[in-house]
C-alpha cells in the first residue's frame, strides 16, 4: 500500500512487545519506513524477523517517534527520545497519560514535540509473536493533547492512528485517566478479584463453568507485573471507582443477609436493573447503540461445522453482527450465540431449521 499519511517519512518504534510490533507491522503494510529499538536484542531481533520495521542505524532521522514501553519508564524513555532526535514529534502509547506528562514536565522535557496517545487495544499474551498488523483496526486511539503542543505539531499522531486503522479520540490527559479507570483498570481488577475466588475452589464446581464465568474472568490472565504498573499510575482515579463499587457491593450483601426485611428485595431488583442500564450504554457495532437479538444453534464439535454455519448464513442473507462460541462440557457439541438485527431472528431461525440445524432454546 502507498496510501499511508505517512508515506515519505521514517517512523521510530522504541519497546518491540505486543503494541510495538503490531505499530511496526501495521505501518509497514502501508510501505512506511519503520526503525525499531529495543533494550534487548532477542526481543528486537524477534520483530525483525516478523517484519515490523529494521534495525536503527546511526543516519536516520525519524519524524515521529513511538514509544511503547512499560508506564513506570514511559517517561524516561520519552524524555531521552526527545534530546536524541531534537526534530521528531515523540508520543508513547502508555495507558496513563497524567502521570507521564508531569515526570517530563519535572525532567525540564521538551514536551512542545510530546504528544501522550494511548490505543484501546490489546491481547492477553505480549510479545512480539503476538503482534498483528490489525491489532488497532477500528479501535478508539485516544490523543492526549495538552497546553505546550499545538495542534499543527501533533497532527502526526493522529496520521499514526489513521493508519493503523484507529479511530482518534481527543481528551485531556485527566480526562483520559478518569475514562480509562472506569472501562479497563477496575473491570480488570474486578475480573481478578472474582478469578481469585476460584484458586480453592471444589473441581466438581469448577465443572460447572459456562461461558458467563469465562467472559468474566478472561481479562485475569494479564501480566501482574504490568498491571502492578498500571494501577499505580492511576490509582487515585481506580480507588475512586473502587469505594463506589464497594458501597454498591455493600449494598447488595445488606439485601441478601436479609431479603425478608421490607424493601430489600427492591434493593436488590434495583442493583440488578441499574446493571441492564449500564451495559445497554455499551457502544455496539461500529460505535452504535443497538441492540441485537441472538440465535443459538448447537454445532458438532468436527472440521468443517462452524465454517459451514457461517456460510450458509450467507447464503440465507442475513448479516452476522457478532458471535460467541462456548463449549458445552462433557459433550462433542458447541454452541454458537449468533447476534443479527432483531427483525432478522425470526427469519433465520427458521432458514436453519430447514437447513437441519438444530437450535438451542
Amino acid at each position: 500500500m502507498t496510501d499511508s499519511r505517512l508515506a515519505g517519512t521514517t517512523v521510530r518504534v522504541v519497546g518491540t512487545g505486543l503494541l510495538g510490533t503490531s505499530v511496526g507491522l501495521g505501518l509497514r503494510a502501508r510501505g512506511v519506513d519503520v526503525v525499531l529499538a529495543d533494550a534487548s536484542p532477542a526481543q528486537l531481533g524477534l520483530a525483525i524477523d516478523y517484519g515490523a520495521g529494521r534495525a536503527t542505524e546511526p543516519g536516520d532521522r525519524p519524524s515521529l517517534i513511538v514509544v511503547c514501553v512499560p508506564p513506570d519508564v514511559t517517561a524516561r524513555m520519552v524524555a531521552a527520545e526527545l534530546e536524541a532526535y531534537p526534530d521528531a514529534i515523540v508520543t508513547d502509547v502508555a495507558s496513563v497519560k497524567v502521570a507521564p506528562l508531569e515526570e517530563l514536565v519535572t525532567l525540564g522535557a521538551d514536551v512542545s514535540r510530546y504528544l501522550g496517545s494511548h490505543p484501546m487495544a490489546g491481547r492477553e499474551r505480549g510479545g512480539a509473536i503476538s503482534g498483528r498488523a490489525d491489532l488497532f483496526l477500528g479501535r478508539p486511539w485516544v490523543i492526549a493533547g495538552h497546553d505546550a503542543i499545538s495542534y499543527g505539531a501533533g497532527a502526526q499522531v493522529d496520521d499514526l492512528a489513521l493508519d493503523l486503522g484507529a479511530v482518534p479520540i481527543e481528551m485531556t490527559p485527566e480526562q483520559h485517566d478518569r475514562s480509562v479507570a472506569l472501562v479497563s483498570h477496575v473491570p480488570q481488577l474486578v475480573s481478578t478479584l472474582l478469578a481469585s475466588r476460584l484458586v480453592d475452589a471444589p473441581e466438581r464446581a469448577l465443572g460447572l463453568a459456562g461461558q458467563g464465568l469465562r467472559d468474566v474472568t478472561r481479562i485475569a490472565a494479564s501480566e501482574p507485573e504490568l498491571w502492578v504498573q498500571i494501577l499505580g499510575a492511576n490509582s487515585a482515579a481506580v480507588a475512586e471507582i473502587l469505594r463506589e463499587l464497594q458501597a454498591d457491593l455493600a449494598g447488595v450483601v445488606e439485601a441478601l443477609d436479609g431479603l425478608e426485611r421490607p424493601g430489600a428485595k427492591r434493593a436488590l431488583a434495583e442493583a440488578l436493573a441499574a446493571g441492564n442500564t449500564g451495559v445497554a450504554r455499551i457502544p455496539g457495532k461500529h460505535g452504535q447503540d443497538r441492540r441485537y437479538a441472538s440465535v443459538t444453534v448447537m454445532v458438532d464439535d468436527t472440521p468443517g461445522q462452524l465454517a459451514r454455519l457461517l456460510t450458509e448464513i450467507g447464503e440465507i442473507g442475513v448479516n452476522l453482527e457478532d458471535m460467541r462460541l462456548e463449549h458445552s462440557p462433557g459433550a462433542q457439541i458447541g454452541l454458537a450465540e449468533i447476534a443479527v438485527v432483531p427483525e432478522a431472528k425470526n427469519r433465520l431461525t427458521d432458514e436453519l431449521s430447514t437447513r437441519g440445524w438444530r437450535i438451542a432454546g
